[in-house]
C-alpha cells in the first residue's frame, strides 16, 4: 500500500521525503497516518529494487510539477523507469488486496491514473465485501439486540448505518463509471469489405 502512494506521488514530481510524507497526508488523508518510521524503510527497500533512485536537491523538476521547496543539497526521490513500470503493475491489480480497508483508499487516490475496467472491479469488489460485512452485521443484530444496552446497540446501528451508507456511494460510483465508459473499440467482421482493402 505505501509503495503505491510513494510510486504514485513520484511520478508526479522528485520529492525530498519530508516533502513526500507531506505530501502522502495530503492526498490520503484519514486513510492512513504515515510515519517517519515506516515511510524511510520503505524508501530504502524501493530504492534497493531500482524503483526509485537518490538526488541532491538541485535535480531537475518534472516540466509543469510545483518546484522543489528544500534547502540545497537536501535528498531528493526520483522514479527510474522500472519504479514506472511497477506503479503501473500495481495500478492494474483489482484483486482483494485492492479492496480491503487499509488498501482501498490509496488505489482510490489514484482512479484518475487507473484503467476503467480496473476502477470497476475494484468497486464491485468493494462493495461485495461491505455488503457481506452488512450482512454479518444485521445478523449480529437480530441475534443480540435483547441483550444490548443501550448505548452499545446504538454504536452497532452507527455501524450499521456506516456501511450501507458506503454501498450506496460505491453503487452511485459503478453506475457512474458504467454511464461514461468509452465504447469498446468496433473491429470490422471478416470478409467486411474494409479487411480486403475496399474504400
Amino acid at each position: 500500500m505505501l509503495e503505491l502512494a510513494v510510486l504514485g506521488l513520484l511520478q508526479a514530481s522528485p520529492l525530498h521525503g519530508y516533502e513526500l510524507r507531506q505530501r502522502l497526508k495530503a492526498t490520503l488523508g484519514t486513510f492512513r497516518a504515515f510515519s517517519y518510521g515506516s515511510l524511510y524503510p520503505t524508501l530504502r527497500g524501493m530504492k534497493e529494487a531500482g524503483w526509485l533512485c537518490e538526488d541532491d536537491g538541485n535535480a531537475e523538476v518534472v516540466a509543469g510539477a510545483p518546484p522543489l521547496t528544500g534547502r540545497r543539497g537536501k535528498v531528493v526521490y526520483k522514479l527510474t523507469a522500472e519504479g514506472k513500470e511497477r506503479f503501473q503493475e500495481l495500478l492494474a491489480e483489482a484483486g482483494p488486496t485492492s479492496w480491503e480497508d487499509e488498501t482501498f483508499g490509496v488505489h482510490f487516490a489514484f482512479f484518475g491514473q487507473t484503467d476503467p475496467e480496473v476502477r470497476v472491479r475494484i468497486l464491485e469488489g468493494r462493495r461485495s465485501r461491505l455488503e457481506e460485512r452488512r450482512e454479518s452485521v444485521r445478523t449480529t443484530l437480530a441475534r443480540t439486540r435483547s441483550r444490548l444496552d443501550r448505548y452499545t446497540l446504538q454504536l452497532q446501528e452507527h455501524g450499521l448505518e456506516s456501511v450501507e451508507r458506503e454501498v450506496r456511494w460505491l453503487t452511485e460510483l459503478i453506475e457512474t463509471e458504467r454511464r461514461t465508459a468509452p465504447p469498446a473499440a468496433s473491429h470490422p467482421p471478416p470478409n467486411h469489405p474494409r479487411e480486403r482493402g475496399a474504400p
